[in-house]
């Protein structure tokens, strides 16, 4: 069984998201801590990935058209850190 631990200002970015959001991330919470990332990775909803650049060790799952929720492995202590839920800007910059 995987533990799923978040950081400690995602208290203030779930008070943003809609009601909706939090209810998709309450799901996505129990998938991953019973089967961790590969659970999240068979479900196609979520569009798990693997993230590139200065986020290159963490993976990002949706939980909506904009919402993504970013979390790290540690494989070794079966355990997924979610860094944070945001709504992802789509504009260049």
């Amino acid at each position: 069984m995987w533990r799923v631990l978040e950081h400690r200002r995602l208290d203030q970015q779930l008070a943003k998201a809609p009601r909706e959001i939090l209810k998709r991330y309450e799901k996505w919470k129990d998938i991953a801590s019973l089967s961790g990332p590969k659970g999240l990775r068979l479900i196609r909803g979520f569009n798990d990935e693997g993230l590139a650049g200065e986020w290159r060790s963490f993976r990002s799952s949706w939980l909506g058209d904009q919402w993504r929720v970013i979390y790290r492995v540690a494989s070794t202590d079966l355990a997924c850190y979610v860094e944070s839920i945001t709504p992802h800007d789509y504009r260049r910059r």
